[in-house]
C-alpha cells in the first residue's frame, strides 16, 4: 500500500508513520509512506528520526493548500491519511484565519486531487470537539455537530466537506473522530506535556476555571490503532469514534501529574477560564468496536507514567520547541 500522510511530522501523524513503517499496524503490510508536512511550529522532522533512514519513507516539505504539489503527490498513492490541521483551541480564539485556511481549504484541495486521481481511500482524521459539549452520556457518530470554538468549527466544516465528496463524487471517504490524545512527541503547548515540562523546570502550571471540565483520554498508540482499523476495514462514507475510555476532570488530571512529578498543589495557578470552554466530551465507541474490532489497549496509568518518563528523559527534544514557541 502506498500511503500519503499529511501532517506526518506532527504528534499523531508521526506516530502513525513510525508504527506503519515498523510493521506494527494490523492489516497494513509492505507499506511505503510519503509524508507531506509544512513544518509549521508544531511539525518537527525530529519526530521522524527513528525512521529517517527507512527505505519506505519519503518526506516532502509543503502545504496541503498547494494545489500543484498536492496533485503531483496524490497521483502516486493508493490511500491518503489526512492528519494535517491547525489544532490548538486557544490559538484559534486569538486568530481563526489559519484554521479556516488549513483545515477547510487544505482539506478541499486534497479531496479535489483524490477525486481527479481516483484515490482508493481517503481517511480524514477529526476530533470529538466537533460535537460540542455533553452533560451526560456519550456521543454516537450520528449526533448533530455543534462546535463551539473556531478550531472545532473548522474541523466540523472539513468533516462535512469530506462526507459530501463521498456522496457527490463517490470518493471512498472514512472519517474518524478521536478524544484527547496524549503520549510522547506531543508539542508542549498541549496540557499534559505543558504541565510535565513546566513541573520538570520548577515552574507552576495553569488550571482553567474550577478545573471541572471533563475529557476522555486516549493514548496516541490506541488512536493510531483505531485509524489503521478504519483505513483497512471501515465502510466508505462512515464516521467512527475512537475513544480512550478514561474520563477525568482537568483537576483530577492535574493531581495525577503533580503526583507523577513529585510536587504539590502549591505549584498550581488557577487562571480565568477560556472562552467557550466545553464542559465535557465523551464519545461512544460502540460502532467502532462492533464494525472494526476497536478497543483501547493502553491502560491510562501505564500510558501516563510512560509519557511523563519520556518527557523527563527527552529534554533535548522539547526544550528547543518551548523556547521557540515562547512557552
Amino acid at each position: 500500500m502506498r500511503i500519503l500522510v499529511t501532517g506526518g511530522a506532527g504528534f499523531i501523524g508521526s506516530h502513525f508513520v513510525r508504527t506503519v513503517l515498523a510493521g506494527e499496524r494490523a492489516g497494513i503490510t509492505d507499506a511505503t509512506v510519503t509524508v507531506l508536512d509544512k513544518l509549521t511550529y508544531s511539525g518537527n522532522r525530529a519526530n521522524l528520526d527513528p525512521v529517517a533512514d527507512h527505505p519506505g519513507l519519503t518526506f516532502v516539505e509543503g502545504d496541503i493548500c498547494d494545489e500543484g504539489l498536492v496533485d503531483d503527490l496524490v497521483a502516486g498513492h493508493d490511500a491518503i491519511v489526512h492528519f494535517a490541521a491547525e489544532s490548538h483551541v486557544d490559538r484559534s480564539i486569538h486568530g481563526a484565519k489559519p484554521f479556516v485556511v488549513t483545515n477547510v481549504l487544505g482539506t478541499q484541495t486534497l479531496l479535489d486531487a483524490a477525486v481527479r486521481h481516483g484515490t482508493g481511500r481517503f481517511l480524514h482524521v477529526s476530533t470529538d470537539e466537533v460535537y460540542g459539549s455533553i452533560e451526560t452520556g456519550s456521543w454516537p457518530e450520528d449526533w448533530p455537530l455543534a462546535p463551539n470554538s473556531p478550531y472545532s468549527a473548522s474541523k466540523a466544516s472539513s468533516d462535512l466537506l469530506a462526507l459530501a465528496y463521498s456522496r457527490t463524487h463517490k470518493l471512498d471517504v472514512v472519517v474518524t473522530r478521536c478524544s484527547n490524545n496524549y503520549g510522547p512527541y506531543q508539542f508542549p503547548e498541549k496540557v499534559i506535556p505543558l504541565f510535565v515540562t513546566n513541573l520538570i523546570d520548577g515552574r507552576n502550571v495553569p488550571l482553567y476555571g474550577d478545573g471541572g471540565n471533563v475529557r476522555d483520554w486516549l493514548h496516541v498508540d490506541d488512536h493510531c490503532h483505531g485509524i489503521a482499523l478504519a483505513l483497512t476495514g471501515g465502510r466508505a462514507g462512515e464516521v467512527y469514534n475512537i475513544g480512550g475510555g478514561t474520563e477525568l476532570t482537568n483537576k483530577e488530571l492535574t493531581g495525577l501529574l503533580l503526583e507523577a512529578c513529585g510536587v504539590g498543589w502549591d505549584r498550581v495557578d488557577y487562571v480565568a477560564d477560556r472562552k467557550a470552554h466545553d464542559r465535557r466530551y465523551s464519545v461512544d465507541i460502540t460502532k467502532s468496536a462492533n464494525e472494526l474490532g476497536y478497543q483501547p489497549r493502553v491502560p491510562f496509568d501505564t500510558g501516563l507514567a510512560d509519557t511523563v518518563r519520556w518527557y523527563t528523559e527527552n529534554r533535548n527534544w522539547w526544550e528547543p520547541l518551548r523556547a521557540k514557541a515562547g512557552l
